[in-house]
């Protein structure tokens, strides 16, 4: 196994491991709305975030300061520190994506169900393809054929009779949107700058148009966040934290497309976690909804077809290789 295939197995096998811990953290998303206000849930959750990466961010500094002192190193990489101008603009367009995604996620989540909500989400992996448009990326026919699948499984998952879409749902829709633009964002801006540090500036910029959106809008109690101090700690140490940080570093060895279809996983885990941990229970309906979803989820990633005519090319040229002798 060469050492760019290695790189490419360890960051998917980091990928799977954020999607398992974003699944889970649709729970936690879900119980928190019962005690504080969804501005004030992402502005803790943000505020836990940085203190985890401010303290990851050290540790790696002093490592990287140790390696270039014994000289493995002539160069520490990152070392225009917060004055970089990718890392900048990166960060504050993917602080302002992030924050629109999570802001809607969590207001959804206030009149949805975990498990809908992780499939709904999962939305992002058919549209990031599509972004792609804008910014020189070819889609194909295939693609908008699974964009198509994509909304017949969501409307199945969250039309009501009369054509009525649920409120949670339809927010949880628009973040997820949202999700890929900040997937986009990460995608160009990830190979240019220091992973753990355009995530600080990342999680800087959500926190504070959180913090801005919760003076404005809700009422904060010292009880309601006490309550919501497990969900908080969840989403903000582990989901926010070692995830955003984990796809970050991910991104920066595998193709945005790839990634996504790792980090659908999550669907799958949220349903699991919202079965086992809350007991909610999805109508048949709603389940086929979810199906034809994950078949367009998937149907949007594999690449069978160029394969199959790929290995047909080179058989035919082995076979009229052996005519010829």
């Amino acid at each position: 196994m060469n050492q760019k295939k290695k790189q490419e197995t360890k960051s998917a096998g980091l990928l799977m491991l954020t999607s398992i811990i974003w699944g889970v953290a649709f729970v936690f998303q879900r119980t928190g709305m019962d005690h504080i206000g969804p501005f004030a849930f992402n502005f803790f959750r943000c505020i836990i975030c940085l203190a985890f990466l401010f303290i990851i961010n050290r540790i790696a500094g002093k490592r990287r300061k140790k390696l270039v002192e014994q000289g493995y190193y002539e160069e520490v990489e990152g070392n225009k520190g917060f004055k970089d101008k990718s890392l900048i603009i990166g960060g504050l367009l993917a602080g302002l994506a992030l924050f629109l995604a999570m802001s809607t996620q969590q207001v959804g989540m206030v009149s949805t169900t975990a498990s809908k909500a992780g499939f709904i989400t999962t939305m992002y992996i058919v549209m990031v393809p599509v972004m792609g448009i804008f910014y020189g990326r070819k889609t194909n026919l295939k693609m908008w054929i699974c964009v198509a699948l994509a909304a017949v499984g969501l409307y199945l998952l969250s039309i009501k009779e009369g054509f009525v879409i649920e409120r949670g749902d339809f927010l949880v829709f628009l973040s997820a949107i949202c999700f890929g633009l900040q997937i986009i964002v990460i995608d160009l801006f990830a190979p240019k700058a220091d992973a753990l540090k355009l995530s600080m500036v990342q999680f800087i910029t959500s926190g504070t148009l959180s913090l801005i959106a919760m003076l404005g809008l809700e009422n904060l109690t010292l009880l309601g966040l006490q309550a919501a101090a497990v969900a908080i700690l969840y989403t903000g140490l582990l989901s926010s934290g070692v995830g955003f940080t984990l796809q970050i570093v991910a991104q920066k060895n595998l193709s945005p497309t790839i990634s996504s279809l790792i980090m659908s996983m999550e669907s799958g885990v949220s349903v699991v976690a919202g079965v086992l941990l809350l007991g909610e229970t999805l109508t048949s309906r709603e389940i086929a909804g979810c199906i034809i979803m994950v078949i367009a989820v998937l149907a949007a990633q594999i690449q069978l077809p160029k394969k199959i005519e790929r290995t047909a090319v080179v058989e035919t040229k082995k076979i009229k290789a052996v005519e010829i002798k």
